[in-house]
């Protein structure tokens, strides 16, 4: 190409077209989907504002229930969000047999991927089922376990317990848990209620025991005790990224970045953020921007 005017055009084109291919808003939308309760909700947040800062264009999605995102995640319309193994195995790919928490991970990642949805690194939060009572009320009854629960419960102690409605019919919830450690509450102390719900009832002691989530900041900070689960049913609920096998193609700057701030996450990080939204009322936005600065993820 002899013309200097007509080399320095096609240069500057291949080098604009370069740029065009490369930068991760040139690609569609990413669609990050969450449940409807506040640690998925921060994580929806936390993940949007993560991406937006890297280039990445976001329709943010959550407030949705488990079955509705998952299946919104298979037909396409959801991209990413933060799944747990356990509801994986469990509820979407049905299998009962029970894992280690490595295995459980291999496991979903296995059968998910045949579905074109790619489990990314899962982060060491482990966001697991449990039982919880006021601690000054489990120390004065002796109860420590759920085996000791079973038991107070086999000697006629009514106690009142609180769900969620989800918890009540899922195929890990309460119908196998009282087959598995051998007792059933009464059905008049049985309180359903929307989850953020049950950890009010429990602290105003409108119920003896309530259903929580093992990282949720009000098990500390309301002084709940979590029962120890001796017959290890409740299996690894690991907070990981999920994503659609043709978004992680078309983004391959995506997988690193997500991978990353799955490494920062343990049980302490999540309690404390949780914390930070439902105990000291602070806004989603502010919890996860000031988390993504103090973690370097962003600058």
């Amino acid at each position: 190409m002899k013309n200097p005017l007509l080399a320095r055009a096609f240069a500057l084109t291949c080098v604009l077209l370069t740029a065009f291919w490369s930068t991760p808003s040139s690609a569609a939308p990413i669609v990050v989907g969450g449940k409807n309760f506040t640690e998925q909700q921060l994580m929806t947040e936390i993940t949007t504002q993560l991406l937006e800062a890297k280039g990445f264009e976001i329709v943010k999605k959550d407030g949705m229930g488990s079955a509705v995102l998952r299946q919104a995640q298979e037909n396409g319309q959801i991209d990413l969000y933060w799944e747990y193994t356990g509801t994986s195995l469990i509820t979407y790919n049905k299998v009962s047999e029970r894992f280690s928490p490595e295995d459980t991970y291999r496991k979903v990642k296995e059968l998910d991927a045949a579905k074109g949805l790619v489990w990314l690194n899962p982060s060491r939060a482990n966001n697991t089922y449990s039982l919880a009572m006021n601690a000054d009320e489990a120390n004065k009854q002796g109860i420590v376990s759920i085996s000791d629960l079973a038991q107070a419960i086999r000697s006629g102690k009514a106690l009142r317990f609180a769900c969620n409605s989800e918890f009540y019919a899922r195929p890990d919830g309460l119908r196998p848990l009282e087959k598995s450690y051998g007792f059933d509450f009464a059905r008049a102390k049985l309180k359903r209620m929307d989850t953020g719900l049950t950890y009010q009832a429990l602290k105003d002691r409108q119920v003896d025991i309530a259903l929580v989530f093992a990282t949720d900041g009000r098990v500390p900070a309301f002084n709940f005790v979590i029962l120890k689960d001796d017959k290890g049913f409740f299996p690894a609920y690991a907070l990981t990224p999920v994503v659609r096998k043709v978004v992680l193609d078309a983004n391959p700057s995506l997988a690193p970045i997500l991978n990353a701030l799955s490494e920062k996450l343990d049980a302490p990080t999540m309690a404390r953020l949780n914390a930070s939204v439902d105990v000291s009322r602070k806004s989603l936005r502010e919890v996860a921007r000031d988390f993504l600065k103090q973690s370097g993820l962003i600058g």
